[in-house]
């Protein structure tokens, strides 16, 4: 599967290519990053989400504090959690 299939990624059957990795896994959310994800950072932006929501960006161990202070710094992280 390639990284253009549309009707897979709306019903989720499609993988993003990242590269090396277990391509079971989710990957990390930094930009240009192909490690297996293994932090959940889970997030919302009280200006336009309802306070209950969470939205997730997931980190791979080398990237979860950059992506939770970058989140953190704009006051929007709300919990990092173990993917386990």
């Amino acid at each position: 599967m390639n990284d253009r299939d549309l009707l897979g990624a709306l019903d989720g059957t499609a993988s993003p290519a990242r590269g090396p990795g277990d391509p079971g896994r989710p990957g990390c959310s930094r930009k240009g990053c192909r490690q297996d994800a293994a932090w959940r950072l889970e997030w919302n932006n009280p200006r336009i989400h309802a306070p209950e929501r969470r939205k997730t960006w997931l980190a791979c161990p080398e990237h979860r504090d950059w992506l939770a202070d970058y989140l953190r710094s704009r006051g929007l992280l709300k919990d990092v959690l173990s993917l386990e």
